[in-house]
């Protein structure tokens, strides 16, 4: 199987399944000397884990972090870091009404039609559990982000139909952890758990959308052709499970413009220290991204999710043998995956701008 591995020079390659022993990592790039700090990677794994509200799956997993190689006496040595996060509450008994019928907007269809074969244990390597990989390994890439001051920070801008009608300049984003759903607008946040709590009643789901904004980003990151860095975001973003639409900037929005509202107005700066000029933009329509090269602006994207395909309703599906049959709707799953998606989608980002990082530095070598 192909696709198990994300990067160019910062490198992830992630492995296991959503019920087997263990799911985990190796990075393979991430320069000696680095200073680990296993206590953050161990915060962003709790944001993604599940069980932690009303709205999230109850499956307990603690989702605590062994690293087993390339880390020593606390920093990174060069050598590939693998690491893992053993499952503790998987209970595979509980799929196997699936091992001969395909869920609806599942990849259980698709996954028997590319092998002929699949686990049909709540997905197998085709669930989100997956994803938690990434959130350690994406850990370890903002770890080193850090040192060039960038920072990222994802929330929930919008669950179903309840959007956040504020702008990003207005946000108090120090509260995006101050309740489950993850949204910095608490009156906003209360309406989203209030429509999703009607729909756990309801034996339904929802989708949403997670706004990104990354701040602190060098000037110069990203190629002008193939691999222009909103390219590789928007690869990054659209690999997460659930995942059916990436705007950066402006976005579609910016399609009913006109080129003398879109055009980010370049400004001259000095610094009152220095007295050097430096040059920013008096709009970002751009999203800190020209020509696949980051500009030094704030990079903001926007990633939209379509609701948990698992539902608690009865719905028509088919068998491996072709016959129509009833699906019974039952199991363990998130009404609404945005919350849990925001570390899953900090964590992306940090893995392409931190390869992108390690990029721009091999070229001027």
């Amino acid at each position: 199987m192909a696709g198990n591995t994300f990067g160019t020079l910062f490198c992830l390659t992630t492995f296991g399944e959503s019920h087997g022993p263990a799911i985990g990592g190796i990075i393979d790039g991430c320069p000696a000397g680095l200073e680990v700090d296993l206590n953050f990677v161990q915060e962003c794994l709790d944001k993604r884990r599940p069980g932690q509200s009303g709205a999230t799956s109850p499956r307990k997993e603690s989702d605590l972090i062994e690293v087993l190689s390339g880390v020593f006496e606390g920093k990174t040595t060069g050598a590939p870091i693998a690491f893992m996060m053993r499952n503790q509450d998987h209970k595979p008994g509980d799929y196997d009404h699936l091992k001969d019928t395909f869920r609806p907007s599942h990849a259980d269809f698709s996954w028997t039609a590319k092998y002929g074969f699949r686990d049909h244990r709540g997905g197998g390597r085709s669930s989100a559990r997956e994803t938690a990989a990434r959130v350690a390994g994406g850990a370890f890439a903002q770890l080193l982000l850090n040192q060039t001051g960038t920072r990222i920070r994802a929330w929930v801008s919008s669950v179903g139909p309840i959007m956040l009608e504020k702008s990003i300049s207005s946000l108090n984003l120090s509260n995006i952890e101050a309740n489950t759903i993850r949204c910095p607008d608490v009156a906003t946040a209360q309406q989203m758990l209030d429509y999703i709590e009607k729909l756990k009643a309801e034996g339904d789901t929802t989708g949403g959308i997670i706004t990104c904004l990354v701040q602190g980003v060098p000037a110069g990151l990203g190629e002008p052709v193939f691999d222009k860095l909103q390219a590789d975001l928007a690869k990054a973003m659209l690999s997460i499970n659930a995942v059916k639409g990436f705007e950066y900037g402006s976005g579609f929005s910016g399609s009913a413009m006109k080129g003398s509202e879109h055009n980010d107005i370049i400004q001259k700066l000095l610094d009152e220290k220095t007295g050097k000029p430096s040059f920013t933009t008096r709009t970002n329509y751009s999203g800190g991204i020209q020509g696949g090269i980051s500009t030094g602006e704030d990079i903001w994207f926007r990633v939209a999710f379509k609701p948990v395909a698992t539902i608690m309703k009865d719905q028509q599906t088919l068998d491996s043998s072709g016959q129509l049959t009833t699906l019974e709707g039952k199991g363990r799953h998130d009404v609404c995956v945005v919350p849990r998606a925001v570390p899953i989608v900090e964590a992306m980002a940090a893995l392409v701008l931190a390869d992108h990082l390690l990029r721009e530095k091999c070229s001027k070598i």
